[in-house]
């Protein structure tokens, strides 16, 4: 719900980490969010949202979350064995990125960083892609303008500023397409998103600010980005904000698409404030057991968005075991696709790195690209002649 006061809170000081990390997860129980869906899979109503799906779009969201888990988890996996350089773990945010993709209509665009592979899912990129970069083999491996989805971001914060001048080009086109930024809660500590923010409200820009606050930003909580709830910050530069449960699909599919929609009413910006929880590390070289407790983590499985929305589906009747069943099997299959599509990717061209650097070609890089073809030629007998 929009916010009335940013009225910033008293500094108060805490006992180190252990206090924090229990003050966080005491945080999941504030009721300043919006939530169609409670923990335990009973359909409440908000005021100021609502949705009316039919029983094939409720199953689709519960197999979009499942089907994201497996490839995330898979993905994982892959990384373990050596196959993958490194992973961004989305457990946990499940409902957060599905309900705000499905949220998109195909003319929309999304920035996203690099954890959204659930979004990359409901915009149509094959997951199998999202792995190469981290295989190492190419830069990003899609066409962002196939799927309106943008290559994945690895500096912080840098896509909310390539979101926002895209949303201005938006507007200068007469195009009534809405733009959407993701980003987290440590990312709405940079110059950019701040910067973004500004932007966007003076030219009144076409834009969503999706802020998935997970709780941490690696090692550091949310009390130590900011004295207020993070969605309170968008009254500052002019425009509203509202946090929704990350956890009910539902609410965030509601609060999103009417974002996009008064986007494209031509009513600018809104900040999305997302509170959902990192189940998982941040990355895969990441160790959460360094920095925060057992209790929060499973304070926060008992919100699962996955088991919330099967237990609405199963006390509704709108799923029966064949569903899950089908379901499973397709998970499996999915599972097996991304290990050996992986597996089988080849190696990059070495001189494709000099293709694209100008529009017009440089003979500067003409020089560099023809000395790095003889370096190549040097190996090919096997040593350096």
């Amino acid at each position: 719900m929009t916010v009335d006061s940013t009225a910033a809170r008293k500094p108060r000081r805490t006992g180190g980490k252990r206090a924090s990390a229990k003050k966080t997860a005491e945080q999941g129980a504030q009721p300043d969010l919006v939530q169609l869906l409670t923990p335990e899979g009973k359909r409440v109503e908000h005021p100021e949202y609502s949705i009316d799906l039919t029983p094939d779009e409720l199953r689709g969201l519960y197999r979009d979350m499942v089907l994201t888990r497996q490839f995330d988890a898979e993905a994982t996996a892959l990384q373990r064995q050596g196959e993958l350089g490194l992973w961004a773990s989305l457990l946990g945010q499940e409902a957060a990125q599905i309900g705000s993709g499905r949220a998109t209509r195909e003319d929309d665009y999304v920035f996203p960083t690099y954890r959204e592979h659930g979004v990359a899912w409901c915009r149509g990129v094959d997951p199998v892609n999202l792995l190469g970069m981290f295989r190492g083999v190419n830069n990003g491996g899609w066409d962002p303008n196939t799927n309106n989805f943008q290559l994945y971001t690895i500096v912080i914060g840098s896509q909310a500023l390539h979101a926002t001048g895209y949303a201005m080009g938006v507007t200068k086109d007469g195009a009534d397409s809405a733009v959407i930024a993701y980003f987290g809660d440590g990312a709405s500590s940079q110059g950019d998103v701040a910067e973004a923010f500004t932007f966007s409200a003076v030219y009144n820009a076409p834009v969503v600010f999706f802020c998935q606050n997970n709780q941490w930003a690696i090692s550091e909580p949310t009390e130590k980005q900011t004295r207020v709830p993070l969605y309170q910050r968008a009254q500052g530069y002019g425009f509203p904000g509202v946090r929704v449960d990350g956890n009910d699909v539902l609410a965030c599919l509601a609060v999103t698409r009417s974002a996009l929609e008064r986007a494209r009413r031509g009513e600018g910006p809104t900040l999305v404030e997302a509170f959902t929880y990192r189940m998982g590390a941040h990355t895969t070289s990441d160790d959460p057991t360094k920095y925060r407790r057992d209790e929060e983590r499973e304070a926060w499985e008992a919100k699962d968005p996955i088991l919330r929305l099967r237990a609405y589906l199963e006390g509704e009747k709108l799923a029966d075991d064949a569903f899950f069943a089908e379901l499973e099997d397709e998970s499996e299959k999915l599972g097996k696709h991304v290990r050996e599509t992986v597996r089988a990717m080849p190696d990059p061209d070495m001189m494709a790195i000099f293709e694209n650097v100008y529009a017009d070609g440089s003979a500067l890089v003409d020089e560099e690209r023809a000395q790095f073809a003889a370096y190549q030629a040097s190996f090919a007998d096997g040593e350096v002649k």
